[in-house]
């Protein structure tokens, strides 16, 4: 669905560049473009288990090293 605006008359080029971008905004192609570009697949349930397990090692490991002074 490409959005279309033409130039009327004696119009400005800054003026149809305004009218473009306002059409833009209110289809919603931009947001919609931005949310495929940063779009994630989602992890399987073992995987995210793991990694929230790796999460919480990593995390006491650090609290046993801060209160060794060692950090």
């Amino acid at each position: 669905m490409p959005l279309k605006v033409e130039k009327q008359g004696k119009e400005s080029s800054q003026n149809v560049l305004r009218r473009f971008s306002l059409k833009l905004r209110k289809s919603g192609l931009l947001l919609e473009a931005r949310k495929k570009r940063f779009f994630k697949k989602k992890q399987s349930i073992p995987l995210k288990k793991r990694s929230a397990l790796r999460r919480l090692a990593k995390k006491e490991e650090y609290l046993k090293q801060k209160k060794l002074g060692r950090v």
